[in-house]
C-alpha cells in the first residue's frame, strides 16, 4: 500500500473516529489529579467484558455522584458506587466493581497522596514501569493500563506514541502498517492519544473500518 494512501485512510478515521474515550466520558484530560484520576476510574470500568458505551456512562455517573477523587470515592459507602454503576447500565460487574474502585482509591491514597503525578514520577516515565505500577490497581489489569496509557499520553508526552496491540490491529483491519513507529510518523502532529482511540474503535468495529476505507478511497 502506498504512503499517500495509508495516510488518507488515517486521517479519515481520526476525522471520524478520533474522539477519546476520556473526553467522550466527560472528562477534560489535563495533568492534575482529578482528571487523572477520573481517568483511572474510566481504564478500570473499560476492562470489564462489557461494552464500552456501558463503561463511559458509568463513569459519567459515578461522577454525577460526585465521585471524582480517591477522597470521595473511597469515603463513599459501597451502595452508593453499585447504585452509581447501576445508574450507568454497570449492572453484571457492578458489585465487584464497587468494591475494586474503593480499594483502588485507597491505595492512590496511601501510595500518591491521592496524586497520579506521583505515579509518573515513580515510574520516571518508563512504559514499563508505569505499567507495572498501573497493574497495582485493584480492577486494573494488563488492558486497564493500556487503556489508561493510550489516553494520558495526550498529557504524558513521555509515553507517546503508546499504540498497543490493540491498535495495531485495528490498524492491520485498515490495511495499515502494524508498526508503532510507521504510525506515528503516518499520523504526524495529529494527537496520539487521538491516533490510539480510533484505531481501537477499527478494532472493535468493522463499520468502522468499512465506512473509513469507503470514504478514504
Amino acid at each position: 500500500m502506498s504512503r499517500d494512501r495509508d495516510a488518507r485512510v488515517l486521517n479519515e478515521l481520526v476525522r471520524a473516529h478520533g474522539e477519546t474515550f476520556a473526553h467522550e466520558a466527560g472528562i477534560t484530560l489535563r495533568n492534575t489529579p482529578q482528571p487523572l484520576y477520573r481517568l483511572l476510574v474510566l481504564a478500570v470500568l473499560l476492562s470489564a467484558r462489557i461494552r464500552g458505551s456501558v463503561a463511559v456512562a458509568s463513569a459519567r455517573a459515578l461522577s454525577e455522584a460526585g465521585l471524582r477523587d480517591p477522597r470521595r470515592m473511597a469515603g463513599a459507602d459501597w451502595q452508593a458506587r453499585v447504585d452509581a454503576l447501576g445508574r450507568g447500565g454497570y449492572r453484571r460487574y457492578d458489585e465487584r466493581t464497587a468494591t475494586q474502585l474503593g480499594d483502588g482509591a485507597e491505595l492512590v491514597l496511601e501510595r500518591w497522596g491521592g496524586d497520579l503525578r506521583r505515579l509518573r514520577a515513580e515510574g520516571d516515565g518508563r512504559v514499563p514501569e508505569l505499567r507495572a505500577l498501573l497493574r497495582e490497581v485493584p480492577g486494573l489489569g494488563p488492558a486497564g493500563a493500556d487503556i489508561f496509557l493510550r489516553e494520558v499520553q495526550a498529557v504524558w508526552p513521555e509515553v507517546a506514541p503508546y499504540l498497543d496491540a490493540k491498535t495495531l490491529s485495528g490498524a492491520g483491519r485498515l490495511g495499515l502498517p502494524e508498526d508503532a513507529g510507521r504510525l506515528a510518523a503516518l499520523a504526524g502532529g495529529t494527537d496520539p492519544a487521538a491516533v490510539a482511540a480510533a484505531l481501537v474503535r477499527a478494532a472493535l468495529d468493522k463499520h468502522v473500518v468499512e465506512e473509513c476505507l469507503a470514504h478514504a478511497a
